[in-house]
């Protein structure tokens, strides 16, 4: 599963959120579906866009991710 950025740039357009990667987990719950902390950052640890938005977090596991949110 990949990450379909042109519809997180429409998603993004009604965010009401204003950083990016708020925004990018918000879409990751609507539009995937996703609930789950692990299947979410797996998701995200794949994508090189993602993985740079983790990296600048300092998220490097889905324990990280959930102390996070």
């Amino acid at each position: 599963m990949g990450i379909s950025w042109e519809e997180y740039k429409e998603y993004k357009n009604s965010s009401v959120y204003s950083d990016n990667f708020e925004i990018l987990l918000d879409f990751m719950k609507s539009y995937y579906g996703i609930r789950s902390v692990n299947q979410m950052f797996t998701v995200l640890n794949e994508d090189d866009t993602a993985k740079m938005m983790l990296s600048k977090r300092e998220i490097k596991s889905a324990v990280d991710l959930e102390e996070y949110l």
